[in-house]
């Protein structure tokens, strides 16, 4: 399969999941977007998107929508052949091998799952196993969350600061204390978030930049706005644009972000939040896979960033490591703030929370009410955060058994990466530079990398 054939293959696979689930990759806020999250790549649109019954479905929310548009569904499919360009993908990816054909055999794979489980809330098909689910999108079976040890390090900090953590009860009373003296002040978010950024930038001038080519060291890594959102399910939404141009037709590499406004959240956790979004997490991430695309380093799949896949867990790992990476330290412990600890542990609860709803919700079918106090009294998490996470994210068909155990497979598997690695190898490889790459085929690249550095 040619290059340009390839692309639309992968255009039209991944646009036609995603019009089938009611998103819109065109749509500049998060509420309209869903699977495909980005199109910057300057090509035409496939007809995926614009059949006038593509347009339909996203207006009726798809496959998702409470009451589906079965019609419409049947229109968009007798004229465009989704699962044929899946499959097409994935025979191109195993036909092609190597480091790029795994990751396209990857995305189809999870593309497939996806297209399965519109057949099953189509009643079309078999109820798609949960196993099924967690492994495609993260490499790796499901399994429960452990928050103890983050617990453990958590009460020990909150002591030290004089709060009173001797029982269950009190632990989740300081949490909610601490937080409270250090709420972020919401009309001061657009200042607050300049300022954080500015000391991520410089953290990652130091601790990312050295390590990545001449050519990419001078790309805009945090180009955004941030916008309040009312009444989202979400707790925010980074959404990379990466279609305005420069006189010259370079890319601006822009971005914004969608802050929910009835969020609580302490300053701490804003700045774990804005170096997970922004820098050196996802903006700078896609930023820097929008330029290697430009220097014609990646194919056409890196300019379309797909939900509920392998990569896109991989995007979470890095983005959950990002304040360590521009700190320049692989441990919790080596941040040099307190506070600072404390944020990114209650950050990582909150993850290992949206595993955990995953995992009591579609494993041991567990009710919303019982979900939401596990979250709420086991991972700290805030009510607000306690109840989305249960209810929203937690019961969604896609997303409670796709999405929400990639950020812990993620996380964990970024982390034992950068302990074991040492920052001029992986840093290099996690951003692409070697190639696009997921949860399961970073490890190809870093065998690579291993092996040359061995021989020399």
């Amino acid at each position: 399969m040619n290059e340009k054939t390839l692309a639309r293959t992968c255009a039209k696979a991944i646009l036609g999941i995603d019009t089938l689930w009611g998103g819109d990759v065109l749509n500049p806020s998060g509420t309209g977007r869903f699977i495909a999250d980005s199109w910057f790549a300057d090509q035409k649109l496939p007809k995926a998107y614009t059949h006038p019954a593509a347009a339909r479905l996203r207006e009726s929310g798809g496959v998702g929508a409470k009451s589906i548009d079965m019609a419409t569904i049947d229109a968009y499919l007798e004229a465009i052949d989704v699962e044929g360009a899946i499959r097409s993908l994935v025979g191109a990816g195993e036909g092609m091998g190597g480091l790029r054909g795994a990751y396209l055999t990857g995305t189809g794979q999870c593309l497939l799952i996806m297209w399965d489980l519109v057949q099953e809330l189509l009643g079309r098909g078999e109820k798609v196993p949960y196993d099924r689910c967690v492994l495609g999108s993260t490499g790796r079976p499901p399994e429960p969350s452990q928050p103890q040890a983050k617990r453990e390090a958590l009460a020990a900090l909150l002591a030290r600061q004089g709060f009173t953590v001797a029982t269950p009860t009190d632990l989740l009373a300081a949490v909610d204390g601490w937080r409270t003296e250090r709420l972020v002040p919401k009309k001061s978010i657009p200042q607050l978030a300049d300022a954080i950024i500015a000391q991520l930038e410089a953290g990652t001038a130091r601790n990312l930049v050295p390590y990545l080519p001449k050519k990419l060291r001078d790309i805009p890594r945090a180009n955004i706005r941030f916008l309040p959102i009312e009444n989202a399910w979400f707790s925010g939404s980074m959404n990379y644009i990466g279609r305005a141009r420069n006189k010259n037709g370079s890319p601006q590499y822009e971005a914004t972000y969608e802050l929910n406004a009835a969020l609580q959240i302490s300053v701490p956790e804003f700045l774990q939040l804005v170096s997970h979004e922004v820098v050196p997490g996802h903006v700078t991430n896609s930023a820097l896979i929008q330029a290697l695309y430009v220097q014609g380093k990646l194919g056409f799949e890196s300019t379309v960033l797909t939900m509920n896949t392998r990569g896109a867990a991989l995007f979470e790992g890095i983005a959950n490591n990002a304040i360590l990476i521009a700190f320049g330290v692989t441990e919790i412990e080596d941040l040099p703030d307190d506070d600072l600890k404390i944020g990114l542990l209650l950050a990582l609860l909150q993850d290992d929370a949206k595993n955990q709803s995953s995992w009591l919700t579609w494993k041991e079918d567990c009710p919303q009410a019982e979900v939401a106090s596990v979250l709420r009294q086991d991972y700290l998490c805030s009510e607000e955060r306690a109840d989305k996470l249960s209810g929203a994210w937690g019961r969604h068909p896609l997303l409670g058994r796709m999405y929400l155990p990639a950020y812990r497979a993620g996380t964990e598997k970024v982390a034992q990466l950068r302990r074991q690695y040492p920052p001029e190898v992986i840093l290099p490889a996690l951003y692409n530079v070697s190639g696009l790459v997921d949860l399961v085929t970073i490890d190809q690249v870093l065998t690579k990398k291993s092996l040359g550095k061995a021989k020399r």
